[in-house]
């Protein structure tokens, strides 16, 4: 029978939030200030002309410094309007009001995620409010004798948090991405190298493992398949915790390991890689999966051993026809395994339809960080000089150990200020 591919329906609502016209939480999307490049800069700290280029941010984060430690990173070329912060912090308001006075149980679902995502941006629109009434009262100090000298002390100081503060708030409107608070499916496979690549990609599993464990996640292999010494032949894992996939969506790409491999008897270094791939977690509105456009099968789980290998029929292999995307599960549970099959098949199908976003948002964009191109190399772990090199941004670490270890924070850490750095040069063209 020959099936027509069928369009993987996402709803409109949701796949708004991937459009660039909309990228901004709340309010904001609304206001559709992702249109126009809205800057503070009214006290700013920076001249035009000294916006830097991206190979200028990779030099800079390889030293460790943090985008939100370096207010004079990115131009500031105009005022954000008053009233705009002013519908901003209206709206909020709104919000504050109507969840107080009480809504229906999906209502008040939806007004709370609006107020949480409003809400550090209202607090960062205060704190810089705040500081240049603070500045205004102190100059209009100095024409009192008896306070022009502790105005003269405030005001130095007061002229040094603003600008901060006015970079604060710049960071605060940058667009989100509407997958950064969900759960995430990570996916490791070997690539070149043989059974070295297999292990490096159970050495990436256990990476993972502790950095999730660090961070207080849950971690959940949903889907192992093990080579014969011990590696990983391929894993699919499900995360889950605060912010899972604002953190780990660099990780997609190739990683590269060079070392002297446990089966090499001659010393001799070898390199060798393993492929990442970290997928938001689709919920049920995102994907609808027409019945007609699915095939499963049953079939006996294979493993190490136990009662319930090659004696039932409990291992389900989905397929999708339109794509050709093929999923198994085999836990003992027939049941657990269609669950699980279905969520890593949606998680896909919704990965794959923000690649295609993504791909026609930024068909011109130079920069491949937080993008997810699986085909990149991104990183390599030298073991010989026991260093670890971000190719996306230059920045090397020689703590390879710790980081094999899960310490993956200040990599993480420069990733995200780079590509905070991107937006912020984006929004100023």
């Amino acid at each position: 029978m020959r099936h027509e591919h069928a369009a993987i329906d996402l709803q409109a609502d949701h796949l708004a939030q991937f459009d660039a016209s909309a990228g901004f939480v709340g309010a904001i999307a609304v206001l559709n200030l992702a249109s126009g490049a809205y800057y503070i800069g009214h006290y700013g700290c920076c001249e035009q002309g000294q916006n830097k280029d991206q190979s200028s941010h990779a030099r800079q984060l390889s030293t460790g410094t943090a985008l939100d430690q370096r207010p004079g990173l990115i131009d500031t070329a105009g005022m954000i309007p008053e009233e705009r912060l002013e519908q901003i912090t209206q709206r909020f308001q709104y919000l504050e009001a109507a969840m107080a006075d009480g809504a229906s149980g999906g209502d008040i679902a939806a007004l709370a995620k609006e107020y949480s995502d409003l809400k550090p941006v209202v607090d960062q629109i205060m704190a810089w409010r705040q500081l240049v009434a603070d500045l205004a009262e102190a100059e209009a100090m100095l024409a009192d004798p008896d306070m022009k000298e502790l105005a003269e002390e405030e005001i130095p100081t007061l002229q040094t948090r603003i600008p901060d503060a006015e970079h604060a708030l710049q960071l605060a409107l940058l667009p989100k991405d509407a997958a950064d608070a969900r759960p995430a499916m990570l996916e490791i496979r070997p690539g070149t190298g043989g059974d070295e690549a297999a292990l490096f990609a159970g050495d990436l599993l256990r990476m993972y493992q502790r950095y999730a464990e660090a961070r207080g996640w849950r971690f959940e292999i949903i889907e192992e398949q093990s080579s014969d010494l011990g590696g990983i032949k391929e894993v699919v894992a499900h995360i889950k915790g605060e912010n899972v996939f604002a953190r780990m969506k660099y990780e997609s790409g190739v990683h590269r390991v060079q070392r002297v491999p446990e089966t090499e008897s001659g010393g001799r270094i070898h390199t060798s890689a393993a492929t990442v791939a970290v997928l938001p977690e689709a919920e049920d509105v995102d994907i609808q999966i027409d019945a007609n456009d699915i095939r499963i099968d049953t079939m006996r789980s294979s493993g190490a051993g136990g009662q319930h290998v090659n004696t039932t029929d409990s291992a389900v292999r989905i397929t999708h026809l339109p794509t050709g995307l093929v999923v198994t599960s085999s836990e003992k549970s027939q049941h657990r395994n269609r669950e699980i099959a279905m969520q890593v098949l949606k998680t896909r199908l919704y990965d794959m339809e923000r690649q295609r976003i993504d791909s026609e948002r930024s068909a011109d964009r130079a920069s491949q960080v937080g993008s997810g191109d699986r085909s990149e190399r991104i990183r390599t772990y030298n073991f010989p000089q026991g260093r670890m090199t971000d190719h996306r941004i230059n920045l090397t670490l020689y703590k390879l150990d710790q980081v094999m270890q899960g310490d993956l924070d200040e990599v993480i850490d420069a990733l995200t200020a780079d590509d905070q750095a991107r937006l912020l040069a984006e929004m100023a063209q």
